[in-house]
């Protein structure tokens, strides 16, 4: 779309030129059409944010233009103008799509008032399109890096069951991704622009969760003072995220039942039901089949629960996704914090790629930032990783030092290894501090303690 641009178009020549002139004074760029053919021509080349169409023209007329618009650049605000200004024509333009309409003779000062309400629409329609498209970015199936055969069959069904309102449970460890992908099926459902609440069952007191869920009325116990909407009455319209379902005590099990049978909760303190419009989607790290064995989950509603369930599988499963989530996420914390310019040493992806991550996605995302807020703003490398990643030095246990008789000072052994560290690495102190297993804050730090000159680290 061409920002700012607007197209008149009318049969009247002279009053084409002082629209032109009234809308340029105002700021506007202006192009000029003299009938509807001339009109979709100028429209399919140069995109204008705001068409002005006279209603009668020859050959087409103003709403032919209207129609054709909203069709083939539905983006486009339209106005028309008629000498005709009768209620009828309003109310067939407003149907047809039109934003505004003027009436002739034109109140030129009313005209640009119009405009101005139309250009400040077009610019909120933008930014809305633009934030539509960060949260598609942020929250769609797209947001959820990998390409392992476990992981891309799992989105597959995923992005299938968005499109209906069945109950999904999603299972997988802490820390796989549970409510990312929650969050993507919501985003790609027709419920998308309702709201998308969530609940950890785990994080919220056995005696505090029912009137979290569900809501209570005034009155209802000591210090209810007012009515409050439970979680599921603010999810209305939207999706329910139950994260750690199986914490969910006995109780309240039967009550989530009821909202899954039959659409409708009770508040703690009411005397009746009342409707509520809320797709639940629940996510666990533990085996509720085999809870409901034991007695600890109502087999019913597993069975509720499970309509289409999800399994995300653990990161060691699918290393080979781990490069792609290392660069994807050491760009995201980087700039989060003010580091543009870090750079990752190749090599690190080997020992990423050769850990086990027990903690899955949300350990790997933690062992990053913690790399890159601890980092020198320039490079984080071998001596930067955590203990339980780093690789064992290849030069321990191959050191000999020969102690004399008469005895050595360990002030001094440090010192000369600090000089020929650095002399090996011809002062590069990232390297240096690499070759002996410290981060180079540490290898500074000595430096300073030995009274070695610190110079320019050579990149």
């Amino acid at each position: 779309m061409n920002r700012n641009l607007i197209l008149i178009v009318d049969d009247d020549s002279s009053l084409r030129r002082v629209m032109k002139m009234q809308l340029t004074e105002a700021g506007y760029d202006v192009a000029l059409a003299a009938d509807g053919s001339e009109a979709k021509s100028l429209i399919d080349q140069r995109r204008p944010e705001l068409v002005i169409s006279d209603m009668r023209m020859p050959g087409h007329s103003g709403l032919d233009l209207l129609r054709y618009v909203r069709e083939e650049h539905f983006e486009t605000t339209f106005i028309l103008i008629t000498a005709y200004g009768s209620v009828e024509t309003a109310v067939e333009a407003m149907k047809s799509g039109a934003y505004d309409y003027v009436t002739k003779p034109i109140d030129y000062e009313a005209l640009v008032m119009v405009v101005h309400r139309a250009m400040e629409r077009q610019s909120l329609i933008e930014e809305v399109r633009n934030l539509r498209a960060a949260l598609d970015q942020r929250y769609g199936f797209e947001s959820i890096v990998g390409r392992a055969p476990s992981l891309l069959r799992v989105l597959e069904m995923a992005s299938r069951v968005a499109q209906h309102d069945s109950t999904v449970l999603i299972r997988g460890e802490t820390g796989t991704g549970k409510e990312l992908l929650a969050r993507a099926i919501h985003h790609n459902s027709r419920r998308k622009n309702r709201p998308f609440a969530t609940i950890n069952c785990a994080a919220i007191p056995k005696d505090l969760i029912e009137a979290e869920l569900f809501g209570f009325t005034r009155g209802a116990f000591t210090g209810a003072h007012a009515a409050k909407q439970g979680r599921i009455e603010m999810a209305d319209g939207g999706t329910l995220f139950l994260d750690e379902i199986g914490e969910l005590p006995l109780a309240m099990q039967a009550k989530l039942l009821r909202l899954l049978q039959h659409g409708e909760i009770e508040k703690v303190g009411a005397t009746g039901h009342a409707a509520v419009d809320v797709r639940v989607i629940a996510a666990t790290n533990r085996d509720l089949q085999a809870m409901t064995e034991d007695g600890a989950f109502r087999e019913d509603l597993y069975y509720r629960l499970a309509v289409v369930p999800l399994e995300l599988p653990p990161l060691r499963e699918r290393q080979e996704d781990i490069p792609e989530l290392l660069r994807h996420l050491f760009r995201k914390l980087k700039d989060r914090h003010g580091l543009p310019g870090l750079r990752m040493a190749p090599e690190l992806s080997q020992y990423f790629t050769a850990h086990r991550w027990p903690g899955n996605v949300r350990e790997l995302e933690n062992v990053i930032e913690r790399m890159v807020v601890l980092s020198d703003g320039q490079e984080v490398g071998e001596s930067d990783l955590p203990r339980e990643i780093r690789p064992a030095s290849p030069f321990r246990g191959s050191l000999f030092i020969e102690l004399p008789d008469h005895g050595i000072s360990l002030e001094n052994v440090e010192r000369e290894l600090l000089v020929r560290a650095l002399e090996k690495f011809g002062g590069n102190q990232t390297q240096a501090a690499r070759y002996l297993d410290i981060s180079r804050r540490t290898l500074i730090y000595r430096m300073e303690k030995h009274g070695l000159r610190k110079e320019t680290d050579p990149q």
